[in-house]
């Protein structure tokens, strides 16, 4: 006869869930500071990704007002579970800095030994002094337009180039309405009205999107690169085709002198991009026409470009409107910051699951390539080369540890 199993007193009381505990997990306090670069409205992320990021183990503090800019409240971050902080000492004691520009000077100054970073790098505003000041403190830095993702894309960057494209053509078209003292038209075109004509310069992620939204809203478009790859390539990602040409200074010219509006849209890797637009062909546009110059941070494509800002966007020369600020993505802020902030937390989390920013590099190529300074040298070259700052390969870093 088959016995009865008698349970003890002990065993009938309730026990505790066993959790899984990951073997390399570690978990990352974050800090999240307020940006203080001028006209700087973004935020390197939002509530719902504080909340996914605390619910999977890490801690977050956040300087207060930090995403208010991006119409994000302080309260929406700390119902997620986040620390607000009311000074930025406090959030530059967590391990993990997360910003959108670069430290600045005050801000190096409050980062602590071996702390990592995550932000812009801005490469065409930077001083050697900066890059020497992480090497001195040790800083593992990935930079935004470094990052790239598994099919060796550089994530950021796009997104914030999708955002410019887009943009830009919105931009143009305020200044093209009486609402701005344009000339009173409408950017596209309708049943019986010639098109507004429309010259983009760059046929790279900027200019692709800004083709999509000229031709979403009727307007005629021209599109000149001198890489026909590239050009070849934005007629596939469109799936039309349109005008397209190198950068012949006769049709160039004569592009110029019917448009309505021109987005210059060329990028360069390391370097001022070159001037594609002589002031005397500005001077032949039509009156009223707009000038949306997206590579005004890389020097501009246009001779008559001059750097201006969120609260004064635009300049007149030659009867020709030129908008000019940097910052771009920035205008929409917001949405931009979504668009980060759904790029670094998986980043984040793969960081923590692997172990440590130490063995993410080791297994993951595309966040190696992300790293320009680690373990007091800096690890990019084309930085090293910029500012002549010797380069050490993280290659041979990893290997030697």
């Amino acid at each position: 006869m088959k016995k009865e199993k008698i349970f003890s007193s002990f065993e009938m009381l309730p026990k505790e869930d066993m959790l899984e505990v990951k073997p390399n997990f570690k978990q990352l306090q974050i800090g999240i500071p307020k940006e203080s670069s001028f006209q700087e409205n973004r935020v390197s992320l939002t509530p719902d990704s504080v909340g996914l990021l605390i619910t999977n183990g890490h801690s977050v503090i956040i300087e207060k007002g930090a995403g208010l800019a991006s119409n994000f409240q302080d309260k929406e971050y700390t119902d997620k579970g986040a620390e607000l902080a009311y000074s930025k000492e406090e959030v530059f004691k967590a391990n993990f800095i997360l910003k959108i520009e670069p430290p600045t000077q005050e801000e190096l100054t409050l980062m602590q030994r071996s702390q990592q970073l995550i932000s812009a790098v801005q490469m065409s505003t930077q001083t050697a002094t900066y890059f020497k000041t992480l090497k001195k403190k040790n800083i593992t830095a990935f930079g935004f337009e470094f990052i790239k993702n598994e099919q060796n894309k550089l994530p950021i960057v796009r997104s914030m180039s999708e955002i410019a494209g887009n943009t830009a053509l919105l931009i143009a078209g305020e200044y093209l309405s009486n609402t701005k003292n344009g000339k009173g038209l409408m950017l596209g075109g309708i049943s019986g009205l010639t098109p507004t004509n429309i010259v983009v310069i760059g046929a790279g992620t900027v200019g692709e999107y800004a083709c999509q939204t000229s031709l979403g809203l009727g307007a005629s478009v021209i599109v000149f690169d001198n890489s026909v790859t590239k050009l070849r390539r934005l007629q596939i990602n469109i799936m039309q085709r349109i005008s397209t040409s190198t950068f012949q200074p006769k049709a160039l010219g004569k592009a110029l002198k019917r448009a309505d509006v021109v987005i210059a849209a060329l990028r360069v890797g390391d370097g001022k991009v070159p001037c594609i637009v002589s002031e005397e062909m500005v001077s032949a546009m039509k009156k009223g026409s707009v000038v949306v110059d997206v590579s005004i941070d890389q020097g501009g494509c246009f001779e008559t470009s001059e750097i201006t800002t969120h609260k004064k966007p635009t300049f007149i020369k030659h009867g020709v409107v030129h908008y000019c600020v940097p910052n771009i993505a920035s205008r929409v802020s917001r949405t931009a910051s979504m668009a980060i902030s759904n790029i670094l937390t998986p980043i984040l989390l793969r960081i923590a699951e692997d172990g440590g920013v130490e063995h993410t590099i080791r297994k993951h190529e595309c966040l190696r390539d992300g790293v320009y300074t680690c373990h007091g040298n800096l690890t990019n070259e084309v930085l090293s080369k910029n500012f002549n700052i010797p380069f050490v390969d993280l290659d041979l870093i990893m290997a030697n540890r």
